[in-house]
């Protein structure tokens, strides 16, 4: 049996390119495997709230030194990164936004990078425990970003694979929509070549 958590950034509840793939994606995998479980989460439609001086204190307090108000500002960090552990398989929708990640996601990670919990320090430095997953991040761009002129404004591909490496999440594939915002005739090749990859994949 897996274990997927879907995430999906893109404030646009239709006409998403990084849910719809995503999507696919994940209903494949339930295909391949009847007992697949998916725990879904909507960063547009849900928001996680951004990080705050409360939750940052919460987070350095030793949980039997918090106070009220801190327990109860902890808690959907406690959730997301219960749910981050207890995935097999992670699949992130995340377009660009402004060269990077949106907000949401942001704040997504801003939330499950917890000392002692996702990530810990050591004798020989930084040390991720949220290991042993596949990750698959589903992107979507209106330009072109995987090579050419653009490529250095890609701040979203670079970030994401560093982050969650430094959670030990280091196999990590992007599923690259790019060059969206070109015509219809963009649009469907990369699409086209999304589906292809998805379909290797799942094979």
């Amino acid at each position: 049996m897996a274990n997927i958590l879907h995430i999906n950034s893109s404030v646009r509840s239709t006409g998403s390119l990084s849910r719809q793939l995503g999507a696919e994606f994940v209903a494949k995998l339930q295909a391949a495997d009847a007992s697949t479980t998916v725990v879904s989460r909507d960063l547009a439609a849900t928001p996680v709230p951004h990080l705050s001086e409360l939750v940052m204190g919460a987070y350095f307090t030793p949980a039997e030194q918090r106070n009220a108000e801190q327990a109860h500002a902890i808690k959907t960090s406690d959730t997301l990164v219960d749910e981050l552990l207890a995935a097999d398989t992670i699949v992130i929708g995340a377009p660009m936004y402004n060269f990077s990640v949106t907000s949401g996601l942001k704040a997504w990670i801003d939330a499950i990078a917890r000392a002692g919990r996702t990530f810990q320090y050591g004798a020989n430095g930084p040390e991720g425990l949220a290991t042993g997953k596949k990750v698959y991040v589903f992107i979507a761009s209106g330009g072109v970003y995987s090579q050419g002129p653009a490529s250095g404004y890609d701040h979203l591909t670079t970030y994401l694979r560093s982050v969650l490496g430094f959670l030990g999440m280091t196999d990590v594939t992007f599923i690259v929509a790019e060059g969206v915002a070109m015509g219809e005739e963009a649009v469907t090749a990369a699409v086209a070549k999304s589906r292809t990859q998805i379909e290797a994949i799942a094979a």
